[in-house]
């Protein structure tokens, strides 16, 4: 489908925005799907089109967050491998289920979602004081109840990824014991790991749109390099206020569509 030089524009525009959002909290694809739309690329398409061209917004985000993957090396590749079958899992679901079947829970689940964010700082304290009455140290991977929740969440990402970063934060930063913007940085690499592999997936089985792919993926490696530099200067209240405020934008925009 041929785009003109306006809705060429806005499509790049769309890009950058969603790299910046989606290297700072997540939920890129609310800014970039309904543009697509607005183009007349037919659903499928303007979704697997998004998927691909995102994945270099989410490695130049993690690029721009290198400081604070430092010494998280294995966790990435536990988590990343989590998220990659997860991620899989969710692209065959695309095209075999209607799109009703999640619908109904996505906003839900962001709606507990920022829940766990907002009391984030209270319950990880609670978690730590039970791990000093026990005598244990938390799991560098967060244990099965965190690998479980990501795989969720990735299954999710493959099949539409509106929000998925807000979950994974919400998840990390409860069952992590890690500052918050390590864990931030971790969700970028999770979030390359799900597009990419759900944009392979598809590239067997869907029609893409290749300029709106280029577009995406210009401006989103851009907005990834925008989002580190905002992202990281952020204090973690002022990130997890960023979180919220981004997870119920998302929130309100799919319960109305």
């Amino acid at each position: 489908m041929a785009l003109s030089i306006w809705e060429a524009l806005a499509v790049l525009a769309a890009g950058i925005g969603a790299g910046t959002i989606n290297t700072i909290v997540g939920s890129g694809t609310l800014i970039t799907f309904p543009v697509l739309l607005a183009t007349g690329l037919p659903p499928i398409t303007a979704n697997v089109s998004n998927a691909l061209g995102l994945v270099p917004g989410s490695i130049s985000g993690a690029i721009g967050y290198r400081a604070e993957l430092r010494g998280q090396g294995r966790r990435a590749l536990v988590l990343g491998i989590t998220a990659l079958v997860g991620g899989l899992g969710g692209a065959v679901l695309l095209l075999t289920l209607p799109s009703e079947a999640f619908d109904t829970i996505v906003p839900v689940l962001i709606a507990l979602a920022l829940v766990l964010v907002m009391l984030q700082p209270r319950l990880a304290r609670a978690v730590q004081r039970r791990r000093a009455d026990n005598g244990t140290t938390g799991r560098p991977h967060g244990g099965p109840v965190l690998l479980v929740g990501l795989l969720l969440a990735s299954g999710y990402g493959g099949y539409f990824g509106a929000a998925q970063g807000v979950l994974y934060l919400s998840l990390m930063g409860l069952l992590l014991d890690e500052d918050l913007q390590r864990v931030n940085a971790v969700k970028n690499i999770l979030g390359a790991v799900v597009n990419g592999v759900a944009a392979c997936f598809f590239l067997f089985v869907a029609e893409f749109d290749w300029t709106a792919v280029l577009l995406i993926a210009a401006g989103s490696t851009l907005g990834g390099q925008i989002g580190a530099k905002v992202g990281r200067r952020l204090p973690p209240t002022a990130l997890r206020a960023v979180i919220v405020a981004v997870g119920i934008i998302a929130m309100v925009q799919l319960l109305l569509r």
